[in-house]
Order: C-alpha cells, then structure tokens, then sequence
C-alpha cells in the first residue's frame, strides 16, 4: 500500500516509460509516412471517436471492478483485526485462569495462521502482474517480507516442532492451523475448561476466521474475468494503433493559411501521445489494483496488518516484549 500523498509525476512517468517509447513510435510512423507524401493513410477521425468511446466505457467498467475487489480486500482483512482483538479477550477470560498456557498456545496459533494466510496469498498466479518488468521494475523500490522469508521459518516462532511438521505437511496450512484451533477448543470443553456459553463465543469466532479465509481466497483465486480483461485489450490497442490515423488531415489544417503550413503535422506525435497514453494509463492503474494480494504498491498491507494483531493481541498477555510495527519503505508498506 502506498502510504504517501501521492504517486509522483516523475514516478508515474518512469513506471510508463516503456509504453511512453512505444506510443511515440506508433505516433511517429503515420506522421513521417504523411509527410513523405502518404496522404492515403489518413483515416476520417469520427469512427476512432467512436471506438474511443467503447473504450472509454469498458476501461471506466474494469477500473471499478478493479476498485470494488481492493475494497472488498481491505473489508476482509478490517474484519479479521476486529475478530481477532474479540477472539483474543473471549479466549484470555475464559481460559486464562485456569490454564494460561493454552491460552498463550492458542494466541501463538492463532499468529501462525495469520501468517500462513498471508504467505498464501502472496503465492503468485499466472493472471497477476509482478511477473511483468513495468511492476517487477518498482517492487524493487520496497520489500515483500513473504519474499524475503521462508514460511518454515516464520511458524518456528509459533508453533513447537511437532505441530510444525505436520502443519507443514498438509496443502493449506492456515485452514489446518485453525482446525488445531477447534481441536484445542473442543478438547478444553470436553475436560469442563469453558463452559457452554464461553465455547459458542471462542467457536464463533472460528467460524468467522474462517470465513474470512475463504472470502479472500475467493479473490485470490478468481481473477476478473478473462473475457473481460481480454476484450479491454483487443480493444484499447485498436484505439491505441488508429488515433494517430486520425488525427493527421485534422492536424495537418492546423497551418493552413500560417507560416507553419504543412509543419503542424508534426503535432500529431504529441497529441496522439497523450490521448493515447491517457488510455492505456488508466488500463494499467485498473490492473495495477485488479489482483489485492500480489505484492503490489497498490495492495492491501496484510503482513503489516498481521503484525498489528499480533502486537496487540500480545499486549492482551501483557507481554513486555513486542514485536516491532513494520514501516514504510519508500512511502510503501506491505
């Protein structure tokens, strides 16, 4: 997430440069094509104005698919702070003076399935962007702690060595670690630990955990639709391919009559360079939100939001020894 005022200019042109390049080649062709005495290849402008608009329409539609699947991101992980701050007083008072130590077990598991959620959800997918140049490029402007870190690693701080064998010998380990969870609740209501009401409050708690789990694998997993994202595409490169078509004839009348006759020409490269690099900007800002998981500048903050939990669920413990806040790193956090 970026945590700064705003993305820079010069920021916003560095992460474009290379569809900047490209653009102004496509731009130049038909207008040094024009000049040389290539009058044919101009094309009337309504048609591509037509176009314009269908593109128009469909990247505003992507944008705020785009947009609704980051909210509905954050909306998840909002939930999972305050299910996780209910779920750690309910347990304390329920448990804590009759056997602490499950308690401290239960909050430490409870860390690592935050853990191991966040290190699936950073699991890359072959729809995601950060594979791409354009974003592998900037992620090197801050760091993505699931990169850096090994998941093994990560629970050692957690779990004991049992636990984290066979923890990690299971496909999805936050589902098992919220099931050790249930284990741990079942078996403290079996031996007379909790009584009825406190055991529907701790287990609806799971449940919700849970929920929210399945709720961001949801978006995780399912992509916006590739038909969509495809015709997008197809779309906004035949816009992108016939604006500078276009605009030639319009332009070239420009100095008709002026000492710039048959010079103006050479505007279509600027102009066709910013209506079209407009375009296919904000197709790259949807896309650079699209996917909330993946490690983006863009995304949701899960691991900073996992450690804020665990600080404060600690702090419920009164323990002394917190674990620092993780920060930005050039305006970004993670």
């Amino acid at each position: 997430m970026h945590s700064g005022k705003r993305f820079g200019a010069i920021e916003f042109a560095v992460w474009t440069r290379r569809s900047i390049y490209v653009l102004t080649v496509l731009s130049a062709i038909p207008t040094v094509l024009y000049f040389l005495g290539w009058k044919f290849v101009s094309v009337p402008w309504q048609p591509i104005a037509i176009l314009g608009t269908a593109v128009a329409f469909i990247v505003g539609f992507k944008n705020n698919a785009s947009y609704s699947r980051l909210w509905e991101a954050r909306q998840i992980y909002g939930a999972i702070i305050n299910d996780s701050r209910s779920f750690g007083y309910v347990l304390r008072d329920a448990l804590s003076n009759k056997d602490p130590k499950k308690v401290k077990d239960m909050f430490h598991r409870h860390y690592a399935w935050l853990t191991a959620l966040r290190f699936q959800l950073r699991e890359p997918r072959t729809w995601e962007n950060m594979g791409t140049a354009q974003y592998d490029e900037y992620s090197k402007k801050y760091d993505i702690p699931e990169r850096l870190t090994k998941l093994d690693d990560e629970l050692k701080n957690y779990l004991s060595e049992t636990e984290l064998q066979y923890i990690l010998s299971k496909k999805n380990r936050a589902t098992q670690l919220m099931a050790s969870q249930s284990k741990e609740l079942s078996e403290a209501y079996a031996r007379g630990d909790i009584n009825d009401f406190q055991w529907t409050q701790i287990n609806q708690q799971l449940v919700k955990f849970t929920d929210d789990q399945g709720k961001a694998e949801r978006i995780k997993n399912f992509p916006y639709p590739r038909n969509f994202s495809s015709i997008t595409t197809y779309l906004l490169l035949l816009f992108i391919l016939f604006v500078p078509f276009g605009l030639l004839k319009e332009l070239d009348k420009l100095g008709e009559g002026t000492v710039l006759e048959g010079w103006t020409i050479w505007f279509n490269i600027p102009f066709s360079l910013m209506v079209t690099w407009c375009f296919h900007t904000l197709d790259s800002v949807g896309e650079a939100s699209v996917n909330p998981f993946e490690g983006s500048p863009n995304d949701v903050p899960i691991t900073q939001i996992s450690r804020t939990i665990e600080i404060d669920m600690r702090d419920m413990l009164d323990e002394s020894d917190l674990p620092p806040a993780i920060t930005p790193k050039n305006n970004i956090v993670l």
